[in-house]
C-alpha cells in the first residue's frame, strides 16, 4: 500500500472483498473479521490525522497565513518559503 487516501480506499475494498469469500471456513472467517476490525482502526486512525491536517490547513487560510501544510495522505505537498 501506498500512501495516499486513494490508496487506502483501495486496499479497505480489498479486504471487503476478502470478508466477502465464499470459500472461507469459519476460521478463516473470523480470521479475516479480526484482520479488518484491524484494518478499520488504522484506517480511522489515519483518516482522523488527515482531517486534522485539513482542519490545520483551513485554519491557516482562515487567518491569511499562505503558508503551506503537507497532507501526503491527500497528495498536499509544499514549503513554507519564508
Amino acid at each position: 500500500m501506498k500512501n495516499t487516501i486513494s490508496d487506502l480506499n483501495n486496499y479497505l475494498f480489498e479486504q471487503l472483498e476478502r470478508l466477502q469469500d465464499d470459500e472461507l471456513d469459519e476460521a478463516g472467517l473470523e480470521k479475516e473479521i479480526r484482520r479488518s476490525e484491524a484494518v478499520q482502526k488504522v484506517a480511522e486512525t489515519i483518516i482522523s490525522n488527515g482531517n486534522l491536517a485539513l482542519r490545520a490547513m483551513k485554519l491557516l487560510d482562515d487567518c491569511g497565513d499562505d503558508r503551506k501544510i503537507d497532507i501526503p495522505l491527500l497528495g498536499i505537498t509544499g514549503k513554507d518559503d519564508k
